[in-house]
């Protein structure tokens, strides 16, 4: 089980992590939430806890929960820009399905 970041991730991550004056990497988790079942949470982290599981990819920790690595397993996480947006995207080969807004998704 593994999840990785792609270099333009990377890289955010790590200015993020400059300009909040440090941490070890970004904790991603998956939450129940919204209208298609579960919802992404991203915090950056000071220190792993004893269940986190570390991921290091293209230079960067990234801490997942037990609980959430099985639905979050063989993700990627990218930065993307989309017209004027731009944020990270999580292509995750287990969602079956993405809500409208795009802030949920189903397994």
């Amino acid at each position: 089980m593994t999840i990785s970041v792609t270099p333009k991730a990377a890289v955010q991550i790590r200015k993020a992590l400059e300009k909040r004056g440090g941490g070890i990497g970004l904790r991603v988790a998956v939450k129940t939430s919204g209208c298609s079942g579960y919802a992404y949470a991203l915090e950056f982290a000071d220190e792993a806890s004893e269940a986190d599981l570390c991921f290091a990819s293209e230079g960067v920790t990234v801490l997942v929960d037990p609980t959430s690595l099985p639905i979050i397993d063989g993700t990627q996480l990218d930065w993307v820009r989309e017209g004027l947006n731009e944020g990270f995207k999580f292509n995750n080969p287990n969602a079956t399905a993405n809500c409208g807004c795009g802030e949920s998704f189903a397994v």
